[in-house]
């Protein structure tokens, strides 16, 4: 379920929503029965084809084995009653099916099975054999300008956006409800090669499957990457990329486990730099050992996520809605949450998955006056830093914006700063992006009688709130361009092998000549990238070239930063940039560009 709650996870804590509507769905039917992985992809659907309906009373199970080893397990499937849905040989873990009773105890007993449990306590739904592609819904169009959020603020966004917005190189991954990939505010910075579902358990690549069934996982997607364009408002990263793996089902709308597994491998094989995990693992707020089914699901969880991390995925999680001492488990009234919940007493060795795995980012939440929220779980050892989750303003479906509370909207600021420390360290391993996330927070001083630690390091924020603007600042030893800065936010049209195009910006007040490090910051939204070559006309009429055109270079929108030695140029006057396509079939326009004096 996604965390989004302030009473307990899985009710709803929207609090303002505009221009949002309805999101309908239409069937399509699934990949073909046998249609072969993609490329390096590590799924094996050669032996699974997708069953034409769910008959009910089925159930679903995770069988694990050793990685690499799961033939004989699938047989085994077969022949005790079952079918396999999907399965992840890697990571030795089998998503199987069966309506017979007594399924899970026969598969123990087979040689080379390691572990079986129910991924759920309800039936599988009748949508698994045919998920619908969510609808696009209508889009409009914002008209309101870009404010400063107290939330970009907290944690210095607004000034990191003045040294580096991110690189398009870097790759965020929201798991979530899904992600509205034509929204205004996200469409520059949505890659849809990389985006897919895995609701059900199961690999879906087709177009569109990946879209939002809620608002939660646009609202996350914008505050990680919304774009810079003037209008709406900006994520902590405007300039790196957003993916989107839906692991929501539809109608229930739970996260179970194998979509959890599917999302994680699917994050490895793809490459992201990031993810986003704005959730826990359905139907169990905390899996216990103990317990043979909810010890499965912990395994299988846990082997995704290493498999991600091993592929130098860095992994955000939020910390749960609960107010709950994560470090001192009692009890558990809220699960199993797809059926009948019951109270049943539990410890600390059972976890909330994703999020108390090792190697997962916790995030907690603080409110506009840093202090911990009221529902924010904690912990000592549990959370590793936190960020702004109450009144969250962010996207949502239909290019409205919104408001939304929790440990969900926390988490994605921390993935935002992650993905500028990728940004501006490429080369950085996974311990040293946490460790940096560690190092450059900013501390947070105890304010609660159960707030325990040090203000350095303590069970409400870890080891304090994210710093956006140290990310990208060597630590917060560079400061920000102090500049004057001019900006023209009003969007061109650039026609496909056509005239160039002018967007102006009129300097004034700026005393002498322009510098010799003149920063132009260049927004453009267009694909095919390399049809496009860019100048900057200074108010004599002096061109100077900032992009060449490319014929190899098949990347879409240029978000970049270029230096111009300007320093025989005199400032105020009507500078221009200059915008043509030199080549046919793709179009686009300017979005938005400045100067910094």
């Amino acid at each position: 379920m996604f965390l989004r709650s302030r009473t307990r996870l899985g009710r709803a804590a929207t609090v303002a929503l505009v221009g949002a509507g309805l999101i309908a769905t239409a069937g399509t039917a699934f990949a073909a029965p046998g249609a072969p992985a993609a490329p390096g992809s590590i799924y094996s659907p050669g032996s699974i084809s997708s069953p034409s309906s769910i008959s009910a009373g089925t159930r679903s199970y995770l069988v694990i084995t050793a990685p690499n080893d799961t033939a004989g397990a699938k047989t085994a499937v077969a022949d005790n009653g079952g079918s396999v849905f999907a399965s992840y040989d890697a990571i030795g873990v089998i998503v199987a099916h069966s309506s017979v009773a007594d399924f899970a105890s026969k598969m123990r007993t087979v040689t080379g099975v390691q572990q079986v449990g129910a991924s759920r306590t309800s039936d599988v739904p009748a949508e698994a054999a045919n998920p619908a592609i969510p609808a696009t819904p209508s889009q409009s169009v914002p008209t309101g300008s870009e404010t400063a959020r107290v939330d970009m603020t907290q944690i210095g966004a607004d000034k990191a956006w003045a040294v580096n917005t991110g690189s398009s190189a870097v790759t965020v991954g929201v798991l979530d409800t899904g992600v509205d990939d034509q929204h205004y505010d996200l469409k520059a910075n949505f890659d849809a090669t990389k985006s897919a579902s895995c609701a059900y358990g199961k690999l879906d690549t087709r177009a569109g499957s990946w879209r939002d069934t809620d608002t939660h996982g646009t609202h996350v997607a914008g505050t990680i990457a919304a774009a810079k364009n003037g209008k709406g408002m900006v994520g902590v990263a405007p300039g790196v990329k957003i993916a989107s793996v839906r692991i929501a089902e539809k109608p229930s709308g739970l996260f179970f486990p194998e979509n959890t597994i599917c999302a994680f491998v699917f994050a490895g094989d793809k490459g992201f730099d990031v993810t986003n995990n704005s959730y826990y693992t359905d139907p169990w707020l905390f899996n216990c050992p103990d317990n043979a089914d909810q010890a499965a699901i912990l395994e299988g969880v846990k082997r995704a996520q290493q498999y991600a991390e091993g592929k130098g995925v860095l992994n955000v999680s939020a910390a749960g809605n609960e107010n709950y001492n994560l470090a001192s488990k009692s009890s558990d009234s809220t699960s199993p949450n797809d059926s009948t919940p019951v109270n049943r007493t539990i410890s600390n060795n059972c976890l909330s998955v994703p999020g108390e795995l090792p190697g997962m980012v916790s995030v907690s939440s603080i409110n506009s006056s840093n202090v911990k929220s009221s529902f924010s779980n904690f912990g000592t050892g549990k959370i590793a830093v936190a960020a702004p989750g109450d009144n969250v303003y962010s996207t949502v479906p239909g290019g409205g914006y919104g408001s939304k509370s929790g440990t969900s909207m926390a988490s994605p600021h921390v993935a935002g700063v992650a993905a500028l420390l990728v940004s501006v360290n490429p080369t950085a391993t996974l311990a040293d992006l946490r460790s940096k996330l560690a190092t450059q927070a900013d501390d947070l001083t105890c304010g609660d009688s159960r707030c325990s630690g040090t203000t350095a390091l303590n069970n409400f924020y870890g080891e304090g709130r994210v710093d956006a603007l140290a990310a990208v600042s060597d630590g917060g030893t560079t400061p920000p361009p102090t500049g004057t800065v001019f900006e023209n936010t009003a969007d061109v049209s650039i026609p496909d092998l056509g005239a160039a195009v002018y967007s102006n910006i009129v300097v004034s007040g700026v005393t002498g000549n322009a510098p010799a490090t003149l920063k132009v910051d260049v927004n453009i939204v267009h694909t095919w990238r390399g049809d496009l070559v860019i100048d900057l006309i200074a108010p004599d009429g002096t061109a100077y070239r900032l992009k060449a055109s490319s014929s190899n270079d098949s990347a879409d929108n240029v978000i970049a930063s270029y230096t111009v030695n300007a320093s025989t140029e005199v400032a105020n006057g009507t500078w221009k940039l200059k915008v043509q396509d030199v080549a046919r079939y793709d179009t686009g326009y300017i979005n938005s560009w400045k100067l910094t004096f």
